[in-house]
């Protein structure tokens, strides 16, 4: 086999780890979809070394050209499959074929949402928004609006009543939220009539209860789910949590020596410094697992 590490996935984590293997001079290749979830991040405050912030497309790029810095390669891929062979892994995506020792999974999560065509304007200014933990401080004291499913709905809308004395429900059915909804509207969380539209007219969100009149919102908060691509592991061998988690150690392996998986894929809080840490241990961990390779006096060493 050619490769040491194959990374699926090219969002902060993936790159992360990229760039740690390519620093211990360990071939590696990133199959990257191109979808990463931190592309939607209008900006990010809470990124260490960002103390203006900055964009989720613009971190990506920085951290891309840092991976290639250290001589990284790339191909766009949506990856479909992953097998155990002789050595390592058969990483597969349509009819294209890669083996490597071992192999880092860093796919993330995939944000459900509305279905309008208005939603990406709407992220892109913050109207619409899909982390209350990475962006909740700049929402501060806004009229905030929480949308999604009732149950868990009362937990989130509880979150953001830290932030602002203005903040309302509005679930996409007719649940009252149970335990966490008494307790979000005991702590004044104002639920409106579920089952109403969503709306966006350039600049801010409202929602329309079932034959009532809209209310505008400084902000939306999303709480719709989330897809992910666990199944490919699963599918493998490698053990998921009942939420549909990649179950890892604390090297961030998986149950199949040699796979491992790090970010929003595993259970965790998903964020971005955290992914980057998994990275960091997982990179870290794979390549003092694989054969040492002393470093000749020409370079000749060097992966």
């Amino acid at each position: 086999m050619d490769i040491d590490v194959i990374v699926v996935g090219g969002g902060p984590a993936g790159l992360t780890a990229a760039a740690y293997l390519r620093r211990f001079h360990r071939s590696c290749l990133v199959l990257d979809a191109g979808d990463s979830r931190a592309r939607r991040i209008p900006e990010s405050n809470n990124c260490p070394g960002f103390p203006h912030g900055v964009s989720g497309t613009e971190l990506l790029r920085r951290m891309r050209e840092q991976a290639r810095a250290v001589d990284a390669a790339f191909e766009s891929a949506v990856v479909d499959g992953l097998a155990l062979v002789d050595g390592g892994f058969e990483v597969r995506a349509g009819g294209r074929r890669w083996r490597a020792r071992k192999v880092i999974l860093a796919t993330g999560l995939s944000d459900r949402l509305p279905g309008d065509d208005w939603i990406e304007a709407a992220v892109g200014c913050g109207a619409l928004r899909l982390c209350s933990i990475c962006d909740a401080y700049e929402a501060s004291d806004l009229a905030i609006g929480v949308y999604g499913p009732s149950e868990g709905l009362g937990g989130h809308a509880l979150f953001l009543r830290g932030y602002s004395a203005s903040v309302h429900a509005l679930p996409t059915d007719d649940g009252d939220g149970g335990e966490d909804g008494d307790a979000s509207r005991g702590a004044g969380v104002q639920w409106l009539q579920g089952g109403g539209r969503l709306a966006f007219d350039g600049q801010r969100c409202s929602y329309a209860p079932p034959g009532g009149e809209a209310v505008a919102f400084d902000t939306v908060y999303a709480y719709l789910g989330s897809d992910t691509s666990a199944g490919i592991a699963a599918a493998a061998g490698a053990g998921l949590t009942p939420e549909g988690e990649i179950i890892v150690d604390a090297d961030q392996q998986t149950r199949l020596p040699g796979l491992y998986a790090i970010g929003d894929v595993v259970s965790g809080l998903n964020q971005i410094s955290v992914a980057v840490g998994h990275a960091a241990i997982a990179a870290t961990h794979a390549h003092n697992a694989l054969p040492f390779v002393p470093r000749g006096g020409d370079g000749a060493g060097a992966r």
